[in-house]
């Protein structure tokens, strides 16, 4: 037995460039970017960066890590906070989605201590955020948005032309926005904290009113029937309708959007030649020859982001589009997972920002981390929760026939999965040649076990 799952499409299925960029992002995640620190180990955010900061290690323990090397998750998680706050950085407006990375990780795990550790500090932070970010007039949180620390990510405003600083908020205008992704978090985290109070003994009804509060603001004031989805952030001149990648992705995931704007979302979005971008179309200053940073190009975290919604709305022919597209631009670049590429040519591109093209750095930890949950959350549908995982697997026509994800360590249990047929429905499921009554696995399950699916 190796100390890593194995992805094995059966004969005749299109799966090898899968198969190859699936062996290559565990690679990425447990050998080049798992650090030693001491007696642990920690997860950087990958090549160029050598330390974590909140947003990468909420990510990268959210998308794959917890899963695949839970004590790593966890000391990276941690390690990002002090004195029982999430780290107090310069970031502030992405401190908040650690919680979403820490209750996913006690999810998967079912680490009760560090869930308490984790409520505690979340909730200690969330009273410094609503406290001195909070827009009381239209419900929503100020600040840039999840994806977009650099300037090259917004249109003017907040851009501020001639300012020579590429980091977002030495724009001043960005201060103020009201961002799509950043609220999206925001409920997603409140969500979470809501489950964890309950869990601990703590009062949950504030943040479940909170949530839903923050929830009716979004589709209030940031939803466009103009433009038939959400646009990009509220700010002084009124929505901006650029769309956003990760705050659609984020809307659908956290169920902010309803059936049918969800729906309208998935058929609406744009789509360039390698894939879904940060944000579209190309603001004034960048074009297609000179993309911006955070612009309209492809990031494979983003993409990931997507990837997922798509799954989570069942619309297997998006998702396997996003799937095809992220392969794609792995292979092109001989199998090392880059931080970005250019979304109309694949190639490796950092983008421009303030006037200069930027290095798109190697062995990015959340490119890897995007796929991984993709094949493990998306293609096979394992879904997280406090008494086991739920099977919801999305097989587009592309990648119809056999899979199989061998020796995949969860909790107590080593599992084998198979994977057979196309589509979103399950027809069959079976735990050890024996049919079950629900796609439901028990948390507390030991040892090695055998489970098959068949989808129609």
């Amino acid at each position: 037995m190796t100390d890593r799952p194995v992805l094995v499409p059966a004969a005749g299925v299109r799966g090898e460039n899968l198969e190859v960029c699936y062996t290559a992002a565990l690679h990425n995640v447990l050998d080049v970017n798992t650090i030693p620190d001491g007696e642990a180990a920690f997860l950087r955010a990958g090549g160029g960066y050598s330390d974590p900061w909140t947003r990468d290690a909420a990510i990268n323990s959210w998308h794959a890590a917890s899963l695949l090397a839970p004590e790593v998750a966890k000391y990276t998680l941690r390690k990002v906070c002090g004195d029982g706050l999430i780290a107090q950085d310069n970031q502030w407006w992405d401190q908040i989605i650690w919680i979403i990375g820490a209750r996913h990780h006690q999810l998967v795990t079912g680490d009760a201590e560090f869930g308490a550790e984790a409520f505690r500090i979340a909730a200690a932070s969330l009273d410094i955020l609503r406290r001195e970010r909070f827009d009381a007039t239209t419900g929503l949180y100020r600040g840039p948005a999840l994806m977009q620390d650099g300037i090259a990510g917004y249109p003017e405003p907040p851009y501020q032309p001639g300012n020579p600083s590429s980091f977002v908020l030495d724009h001043p205008a960005s201060h103020d926005i009201r961002c799509l992704s950043t609220n999206a978090v925001y409920a997603g985290a409140l969500g979470c904290l809501e489950q964890l109070a309950a869990e601990v003994g703590a009062d949950p009804a504030p943040y479940a009113t909170q949530r839903a509060e923050l929830v009716a603001a979004i589709n209030d004031h940031l939803w466009s029937d103009e433009a038939g989805r959400y646009g990009y952030f509220l700010g002084a001149d009124g929505l901006d309708l650029h769309e956003e990648t990760a705050g659609l992705a984020l809307a659908v995931e956290f169920g902010i959007a309803d059936a049918e704007r969800t729906a309208a979302i998935v058929a609406g979005i744009h789509h360039e030649p390698f894939g879904v971008v940060n944000v579209w179309p190309h603001f004034e200053r960048f074009e297609a020859a000179r993309p911006g940073r955070h612009n309209a190009i492809c990031w494979p975290m983003v993409m990931g982001l997507w990837g997922y919604a798509a799954s989570k709305a069942r619309q297997a022919p998006e998702f396997g589009r996003t799937l095809d597209d992220l392969v794609g631009l792995f292979r092109l670049s001989g199998d090392e997972l880059f931080e970005l590429y250019n979304a109309t040519t694949g190639a490796v591109d950092g983008g421009w920002q303030v006037g200069r093209q930027w290095e798109s750095l190697p062995d990015q930890t959340w490119s890897a981390t995007a796929l991984l949950r993709l094949v493990h959350e998306g293609l096979f549908g394992l879904e997280f929760g406090t008494d086991g995982i739920m099977f919801r697997p999305t097989v587009p026509a592309a990648y119809a026939g056999e899979w199989a994800l061998q020796q995949l360590r969860y909790r107590g249990a080593t599992l084998d999965i198979t994977l057979r047929g196309e589509g979103t429905n399950i027809s069959t499921f079976s735990l050890d040649g024996e049919p079950q009554q629900a796609p439901h696995l028990s948390a507390t399950l030991t040892g090695h076990h055998h489970i098959d699916i068949t989808v129609d």
